[in-house]
């Protein structure tokens, strides 16, 4: 049974396999193995699909009605109550015990792995970090899932700005394991934010067979290639991504899958770039997954198939059940639903706002959240979606003043990217400031003429 855990574990940190049968064969063989009882809970909700967390909670309550865990260790005892958090929508109380596992056992990799994807799902770039840059000193080069731990420590440096290092860590995972698709998610995210997409791209490129093949995470990094693409001035390449991955005919069915092209096309649909019948397709499995509530960031990507597919109707009652459920939920420790209240539903609202053509409004739903975005998930590209659809309403409403300010403040932090110089040049035509917007858009051109000679 232990085997059969660790054969998940292996599993969980290369994104391959069959996660939950190796769960499901542990427990066939120790129905009273606590660990792997735990570790069943938590998958049930890490892949953000209400239906498998209902099933895991059923599972999870019929082995606590039955347990004595008096007799339980204390390290079981505490990984029962992390899932049962985390079942239970306390996502933040489920990332505070596992870190208190982290402390005492550092060496606890299930304590690790769920913990940081847990941060991942709150956007607490610290924690991020700091739960596995911490634990580091009990590991050495030798042990079985070092080089796993690099990469995910390289990504938590990357969100929280910390560059130089990231790219160190993360390529230095790589080196030791070129099948850590999550350290070469660490390296392709430290590119993106530090604007050298050439340079990612040609990572990606130079390790094509580590990445492509063999492990279900390969659509996210694909993802990743598609927006390299965009601030190339491919946008072909990434529609054919998209159609040819993200959301090919056997793809795209759960939600971890479809947020992805529906933040891609959301991009394009930005720039005024046509992209067909696509939002339709992902709008039609979006409806299914709506009910009930259980992640803020996976609405804000529904919102984007709706109104990127013209349903207006089906966004504003994604919106209204929203606020319904919060009308009647007690008080009460679901992390999802401060997520949701604070941050989702102002989102959602500005999405439907722009589409709509409301920019004004659209822009005063974002601007005032636009410094918290992490609090309701995921990673800086994944909210980046959010910061350009506020700038471009900027723009349109013709409130060029803060459009250059929102801008600048882009070209400060990445100054290779030529979305940023593009907008920027925008902004000061707009402002009448015609010489100066010459140089930046002239600026632009120069920059994606840099980053595809590296590809």
């Amino acid at each position: 049974a232990v085997q059969q855990l660790e054969s998940a574990f292996d599993c969980y940190v290369h994104f391959r396999g069959d996660i939950a049968g190796c769960v499901d064969a542990a427990l066939e063989l120790d129905g009273d193995f606590a660990l792997a009882q735990a570790f069943r809970g938590y998958i049930g909700v890490l892949g953000t699909e209400p239906v498998a967390a209902a099933a895991a909670r059923l599972h999870l309550d019929a082995y606590l009605a039955r347990t004595d865990q008096s007799k339980l260790l204390e390290r079981e005892r505490q990984h029962l109550s992390a899932a049962d958090a985390f079942l239970n929508g306390d996502f933040h109380g489920a990332s505070i015990v596992l870190e208190s596992i982290s402390r005492a056992y550092p060496r606890d990799v299930m304590a690790l792995i769920v913990g940081h994807q847990i941060d991942f799902f709150t956007g607490d770039a610290v924690r991020l970090e700091r739960r596995v840059g911490n634990a580091l000193h009990a590991w050495t080069s030798d042990d079985l899932h070092h080089s796993n731990l690099l990469g995910m420590h390289a990504f938590g440096l990357e969100e929280m700005g910390q560059h130089t290092q990231a790219l160190e860590v993360g390529l230095e995972a790589v080196a030791r394991n070129p099948k850590d698709v999550w350290g070469i998610h660490a390296v392709t995210h430290t590119y993106e934010e530090m604007g050298r997409f050439g340079e990612g791209t040609r990572f990606f490129d130079q390790r094509l067979d580590d990445w492509t093949t063999g492990n279900y995470f390969n659509l996210h990094n694909w993802w990743h290639y598609a927006l390299f693409a965009l601030e190339l001035g491919d946008d072909d390449k990434a529609l054919a991504i998209n159609d040819a991955v993200l959301f090919a005919d056997h793809k795209g069915d759960n939600a971890l899958e479809l947020l992805d092209s529906s933040a891609l096309c959301w991009r394009l649909l930005l720039e005024g770039r046509p992209v067909g019948d696509r939002f339709l397709k992902q709008a039609a499995i979006w409806r299914k997954k709506i009910d009930p509530q259980f992640y803020a960031f996976n609405d804000m990507h529904a919102v984007m198939s709706f109104v990127g597919a013209g349903a207006e109707s089906d966004a504003l009652e994604l919106i209204q059940s929203r606020e319904r459920w919060l009308e009647t939920l007690p008080p009460s420790s679901v992390s999802n639903a401060r997520m949701t209240r604070e941050i989702g539903l102002p989102v959602c609202k500005a999405l439907l706002e722009f589409g709509r053509g409301h920019y004004a409004a659209c822009v005063r739903w974002l601007y005032p959240i636009r410094a918290r975005l992490h609090e309701f998930g995921g990673s800086h590209a994944q909210r980046d979606v959010v910061l350009k659809t506020l700038l471009e309403a900027t723009l349109r409403d013709g409130q060029y003043a803060l459009a250059r300010d929102l801008s600048a403040e882009r070209m400060d932090a990445r100054p290779r990217s030529p979305y940023n110089w593009q907008k920027h040049a925008v902004a000061l035509n707009g402002l009448g400031e015609t010489a100066r917007a010459a140089v930046i858009a002239h600026g632009a051109v120069k920059r994606r003429e840099a980053g595809r000679a590296l590809v």
